[in-house]
């Protein structure tokens, strides 16, 4: 999509009020422009420009909120591109503050020990890890999310090849976007963001 840049930011195809309000790009508050939907998802799962009014999220940063299923990507002065996700099913969400350390286009992928030990029939066929493709569980884009002391936590925001769980809790406990969103959010994220996962039932 042709989004404007903001010279205050150092996103990917930033947009600050001022460029939102006089260029085309304006176009990602319909949620229907520029993305090529494999299995439809209702409007307010479809990237979006909005005012989140949270001056104290920082730009560039990720946060996740799991009870409405949405990631918002902080632009300038509080407005974020907000996107529908699917997120870990009930036991394996955690709730946390993260960083971006790594990312990958078409990742290879393979289930935890503890993804074995829970569905053997489902992951034990995968154990020596998946190449990265259409077939791949981690789609097209990866973010790799690491803890404080800079060790990988297993936690990913990627893509899927199951867009129909987009707004659900299906996941193992990862964040997961339809392929064609997490391409965009992809490119807009930088190494070094911070991610934050709200617990359920948060009031944020």
């Amino acid at each position: 999509m042709g989004f404007a840049k903001s010279k205050s930011s150092r996103i990917v195809g930033c947009l600050t009020r001022r460029s939102f309000l006089g260029t085309s790009c304006a176009a990602i508050a319909s949620p229907h422009v520029g993305f090529a939907q494999q299995v439809p998802l209702p409007d307010r799962f479809l990237p979006q420009l909005v005012n989140t009014r949270r001056r104290d999220w920082t730009t560039g940063s990720v946060h996740v909120i799991p009870d409405d299923y949405f990631l918002y990507l902080m632009l300038d002065e509080g407005l974020a591109i907000r996107y529908g996700v699917g997120i870990g099913r009930e036991g394996l969400y955690e709730a946390g503050t993260f960083t971006v350390a790594r990312k990958a286009e078409w990742p290879w992928w393979r289930p935890t020990n503890a993804m074995i030990r829970r569905e053997p029939e489902k992951y034990e066929r995968y154990k020596n890890g998946l190449k990265g493709g259409p077939d791949n569980p981690l789609g097209a884009r990866a973010l790799y999310l690491y803890d404080d002391a800079g060790r990988d936590t297993f936690l990913r925001i990627h893509g899927t090849n199951e867009p129909h769980t987009i707004g659900s809790a299906a996941s193992n406990g990862c964040a997961r976007l339809t392929n064609e969103h997490v391409k965009d959010l992809y490119e807009r994220v930088e190494i070094g963001a911070q991610v934050h996962l709200y617990p359920k039932g948060a009031r944020v």
